[in-house]
């Protein structure tokens, strides 16, 4: 018997679009060599690996490159995963143990919601010329966040069209760059993009952690805790958040598109 596996698209309610992760809830530890292999086969932005562990489970994340620390879309994913195949109850909350700490996931009807922590700009980049040549559009704000570095440019329209320089991307010391601006787009509060060659994915989907440090940045701007965002990758998606002081809760939906069984 194999190791069973699922594929889910997070924050979005239609197949095909969001973010793909694969989900793998594994009897037992296995070793990180395995992990990082069958996240480089699944050569998606995330792969999940969950172990029980008391009342919760222990969830680490590959890229096909890497592991990291934090992950929004994968443990949606793995929320939804654990529900509907029935490692959960439909109405207990799923509790995992990583290295960011305990995350949390409640059903919210049709929803996930994720309580995870906020990671706001902790210093603003002055020198953005160099920055503004490897996105290929004018910077108005460049910062620092725990993991990346976060841009605001000037339209909703600069935002969809930027084509980036992967290759100075991919050397700049951090995980990834966000890049944002205030939304036209009826119904939302903000767009993004997330870029993050540097461990292995040019452009992620929809970035669950990188609304950690886009939620703090717009509540700011816009006065409001609650916001609606849309990140503007080709598959595109949707990912509410709400925050609340050092934590910020990100809302998604999800769809089931792929099961299958890894042959060893």
């Amino acid at each position: 018997m194999g190791q069973r596996f699922v594929q889910v698209d997070a924050f979005t309610d239609r197949p095909f679009a969001g973010n793909p992760a694969a989900i793998c809830v594994l009897p037992a530890p296995r070793d990180d060599a395995w992990m990082q292999n069958v996240a480089r086969e699944m050569n998606l932005s995330e792969t999940a690996f969950l172990v029980p562990e008391g009342d919760s489970f222990r969830l680490r994340w590959f890229t096909p490159a890497v592991e990291v620390d934090l992950c929004g879309h994968a443990t949606l994913a793995s929320a939804h995963a654990l529900w509907e195949e029935g490692f959960l109850g439909q109405d207990a909350p799923a509790r995992f143990q990583t290295r960011s700490g305990l995350l949390m996931a409640h059903r919210d009807g049709t929803w996930i919601e994720l309580d995870f922590p906020a990671l706001p700009v902790r210093e603003r980049i002055s020198e953005v010329e160099s920055l503004a040549a490897t996105l290929g559009g004018p910077v108005r704000f460049a910062g620092r966040s725990t993991y990346d570095l976060l841009v605001e440019v000037g339209s909703e329209e600069s935002v969809r069209a930027l084509r980036p320089d992967m290759g100075r991307l991919a050397a700049l010391p951090v995980r990834g760059v966000i890049v944002t601006s205030r939304a036209t787009s009826p119904g939302f509060d903000f767009v993004s993009r997330f870029f993050a060659p540097a461990v292995g994915v040019d452009e992620d989907p929809v970035c669950g952690s990188a609304h950690c440090c886009l939620a703090p940045f717009w509540a700011e701007r816009l006065g409001k805790s609650e916001l609606l965002g849309y990140q503007a990758s080709p598959r595109g998606g949707v990912v509410r958040v709400r925050l609340r002081g050092p934590r910020v809760l990100l809302g998604g939906q999800a769809v089931t598109v792929l099961k299958g069984e890894l042959v060893e």
